[in-house]
């Protein structure tokens, strides 16, 4: 069983860093071993009324913060909260292309008719928002590249995905929404930073999760030795500042 990395926890609810690669929920084509399954293992007394819930799920090849609601009234309470502006769900992700500065993508999204494991952008889609902000820029032996800044209005599944292939800056190695290349094994997504307010005690809970080390290394093989954006070993203090 994966091991369980909690970067917080208190009486009502969890945060976990998931690795890429690993199915958040139990379903018909991964009924075990899931973040789901390793919470289960980790507190084996769990009662009926306190068994835990994920509030949001990650693609499976994608990593960082999963926020884990450790009983109904902490799950219901925590959906509101970050359905609101005010909480924070902020990702890293390495795109091919040339993006603008800074921006917003507001597409509605929608099931795929032809296959309904894909989201696609469709007129009385749900609405969707994501903004983002570009913070290194170069080019490598992909073709231009950048690392966005995404913070969610909207948590649709998929949805920086599709909002940033829709735009013309498909993830570097997703396959399904823009095309995999040799030697990067998954899409280069990660959820780096989430900030809510607490059900309990209305205090502010802020979680960092750094990237893993293959977000790392496409990180560095992109942007070590270019002349433009910021260098990558600065970007993510960069990116913490502007949090």
């Amino acid at each position: 069983m994966t091991p369980v990395d909690v970067l917080y926890e208190d009486a009502d609810l969890l945060v976990v860093d998931k690795p890429a690669g690993l199915v958040v929920h139990p379903s018909y084509k991964h009924p075990g071993g899931t973040l789901l399954d390793a919470l289960m293992a980790r507190e084996p007394a769990w009662l009926p009324d306190t068994r835990p819930s994920l509030v949001g799920r990650l693609d499976k090849q994608t990593s960082g913060l999963v926020l884990v609601a450790k009983h109904a009234r902490a799950h219901a309470a925590l959906q509101h909260i970050l359905a609101s502006r005010e909480a924070e769900k902020i990702y890293m992700a390495i795109v091919r292309g040339t993006p603008p500065l800074s921006g917003t993508i507001d597409l509605p999204l929608t099931h795929d008719p032809i296959d309904r494991r894909r989201r696609i952008v469709a007129e009385g889609g749900a609405p969707s928002a994501t903004e983002f902000e570009c913070l290194a820029a170069g080019v490598c032996a992909h073709g231009p590249v950048a690392v966005l800044r995404c913070r969610l209005r909207t948590g649709r599944r998929h949805q920086i995905r599709v909002h940033l292939a829709a735009s013309g800056w498909p993830i570097v190695g997703d396959a399904v929404y823009g095309e995999a290349i040799e030697g990067v094994t998954r899409h280069a997504l990660h959820a780096w930073r989430l900030a809510f307010r607490h059900p309990s005690t209305g205090a502010r809970v802020e979680v960092e999760a750094p990237p893993p080390q293959d977000f790392c290394s496409l990180l560095y093989s992109c942007f070590a030795d270019t002349s433009s954006g910021r260098s990558a070993s600065a970007f993510f203090q960069f990116a913490k500042k502007r949090s």
